[in-house]
C-alpha cells in the first residue's frame, strides 16, 4: 500500500524534485509527495503527514480519487508494485512550503499539460509512476480537468 498527493492550482500541479540522497530515482521529479503509511496508519492520515513531513505543508482538504495500481522498474534490479490511494486538493499557488532537503530537492508549478508534454520528451527526468499517472489515471486523478495528447 501507498499514498500519493497532488497539489493543484488550477490547471497547474506542484511537482517535486526528489532529493538527490534518494536510494532510488533521486533527482527525478514526481507528484507533490508519496510515501507508504505507517502500520494501521489510515491512507489519509498518512497523505497529510507526509505533505508536512516533505513538503512543510499543512491545512489542505484532501479529494481521495480511489485505488490505481502500478508496475515499474525505479533503478537498478528494483522494481515498485503499488496499490497507491491517490488524493487530490486544490491551494494557491503563493501556498507556504518549507521542503525538507533530505525528501525533496526543490519544487515547482508547472500547467499540467506542459508537464504532460515534458514526461513524453524526456521521460528520463521523471519518475516511472509520475509518468503511469499522467498517462494511464489522468482521469481519476483529475477528473473534469484531466489533459491528455497524441500518445
Amino acid at each position: 500500500m501507498a499514498v500519493s498527493v497532488f497539489v493543484l492550482a488550477g490547471e497547474e500541479i506542484l511537482i517535486q524534485r526528489r532529493a538527490l540522497s534518494k536510494y532510488h530515482t533521486p533527482g527525478l521529479w514526481a507528484n507533490t509527495c508519496c510515501t507508504h503509511p505507517f502500520w494501521e496508519e489510515a491512507p489519509e492520515v498518512c497523505a497529510n503527514r507526509r505533505l508536512e513531513e516533505e513538503m512543510g505543508i499543512t491545512g489542505l482538504a484532501l479529494t481521495h480519487r480511489g485505488q490505481v495500481e502500478y508496475r515499474a522498474a525505479v533503478g537498478g534490479t528494483m522494481i515498485e508494485h503499488e496499490l497507491v490511494d491517490i488524493y487530490v486538493t486544490e491551494a494557491d499557488r503563493d501556498l507556504a512550503m518549507t521542503l525538507n532537503p533530505s525528501e525533496v530537492h526543490e519544487a515547482l508549478w508547472l500547467n499540467r499539460r506542459d508537464l504532460l508534454d515534458e514526461t513524453r520528451r524526456r521521460p528520463e527526468r521523471f519518475t516511472p509512476w509520475l509518468r503511469i499517472y499522467l498517462e494511464e489515471h489522468a482521469d481519476r486523478i483529475f477528473g473534469d480537468h484531466a489533459v491528455s495528447g497524441p500518445a
